[in-house]
């Protein structure tokens, strides 16, 4: 190798050295909007939802449960389920899962013994129907999952709400082949979105984990896992609510909480325990004494949305404008109000972003399920059919 070749590549080496030293130091200036995940955000204007008695109460509930599968697979879903499973004016038509928080097979395992536990304990079927195992694909499969038939004929039968507690897989294969049925979603609701410019630093400044205490960063999980999925939703214009990270930023399920619910009994019991794992990352990684609930939070809006505060918002998939990453610019699920910056739109439509969530929610949806279990008597865990 010529001389010249070999100085040139050491200056390199070294110049590049420098340049990631660097940023990897701007990572500890302790900036609040950093550490927060607060970076530049536009404000909103919330007013209480409205959305209550346009919602069917017919409710197709779509999920990637994995309860304690891993230390890093939340239980939010099974505490979610538990709680529609419950509501007394809510007709449950069907629950589909779908890949996302783990793989398929998990989640199937994971989704039949909760609806085989509740299923006992109310004296009631909660069929399962087992759904997708990868992200949607550019054409359509000639091996369809049982869900897409189920959910065919569920929305032929009537207007549904639609629960998406994973990514939007399911639901967009069954409507890129029928349609003419988008007319019978009457409300998606949806755990994905953000607001341009927003980080998600769980920690929220009081981390002790990686990044010089910065904690680790989240993504927008159901929308990353499909993105074509969600750009398909988003293009089809749904009735849509958006329960984002947002929502549950302020909202901390501690230890005390599991105990409690550990106490109770039954399923409720069952679940907290598959908590716990949750919790020990959340506490030991992130550095905070709870874990935000995500999708228990969604399942309280398609109970008391009067409990939220919501905004009308565009929402679109594209580039975020306010993050500059090198090389590095990946498309989101963005949402404002007017005046918002708008980069490189890929689809968009008008939905509600509910983001504001009464201080007081999540001690009414615990004393909610201990209620719940001090009446129920808690028979033995059995199995539910899982349509295949």
């Amino acid at each position: 190798m010529p001389r010249w070749i070999a100085k040139s590549a050491r200056v390199i080496g070294v110049a590049a050295a420098v340049l990631i030293t660097g940023l990897l130091t701007t990572f500890a200036i302790p900036v609040e909007e950093w550490r927060t995940g607060d970076q530049r955000l536009t404000p909103m204007t919330y007013a209480p939802s409205r959305a209550g008695p346009d919602v069917p109460r017919r409710l197709w509930i779509d999920t990637d449960a994995a309860c304690g599968h891993s230390r890093r697979t939340d239980p939010d879903d099974c505490f979610a389920i538990a709680l529609l499973a419950h509501a007394p004016d809510l007709q449950i038509v069907g629950i589909s899962t779908v890949f996302g928080n783990a793989p398929l097979g998990v989640v199937d395992r994971t989704t039949i013994e909760l609806a085989g536990r509740l299923s006992v304990e109310l004296g009631l079927t909660l069929p399962v129907y087992s759904g997708s195992a990868t992200p949607l694909a550019p054409d359509a499969l000639s091996a369809e999952p049982p869900v897409h038939e189920a959910l065919t004929a569920a929305l032929e039968a009537g207007p549904l709400t639609v629960l998406a507690l994973g990514p939007l897989t399911n639901l967009a294969a069954v409507l890129r082949e029928r349609p003419d049925l988008r007319s019978r979603v009457a409300r998606l609701v949806a755990v994905m979105g953000r607001r341009p410019g927003h980080i998600f630093h769980p920690a929220e400044g009081a981390g002790a984990g990686i990044l010089f205490g910065h904690g680790p960063v989240f993504r927008d999980f159901n929308f990353v896992m499909d993105m074509r999925a969600s750009l398909q939703i988003v293009a089809l214009s749904l009735p849509t609510t958006l329960i984002p990270y947002d929502a549950a930023r302020g909202i901390e399920i501690t230890a005390g909480d599991l105990d409690r619910l550990t106490a109770s009994g039954g399923t409720m019991s069952w679940i907290a325990e598959r908590a716990r794992p949750w919790l020990g990352y959340w506490h030991e990684d992130i550095g905070r004494q709870g874990f935000y609930p995500f999708d228990l939070l969604a399942a309280a809006y398609v109970i008391e949305p009067h409990q939220f505060g919501c905004a009308p918002v565009r929402a679109w998939v594209g580039e975020d404008p306010t993050l500059f990453v090198p090389l590095w610019r990946p498309a989101a699920l963005l949402v404002g109000q007017d005046g918002v910056r708008q980069e490189k739109i890929e689809a968009a439509g008008s939905d509600l972003y509910c983001a504001k969530v009464v201080a007081s929610i999540k001690r009414k949806l615990i004393d909610r399920f201990i209620a719940w279990s001090s009446e129920i008597y808690a028979g033995s865990a059995v199995t539910s059919g899982v349509k295949r």
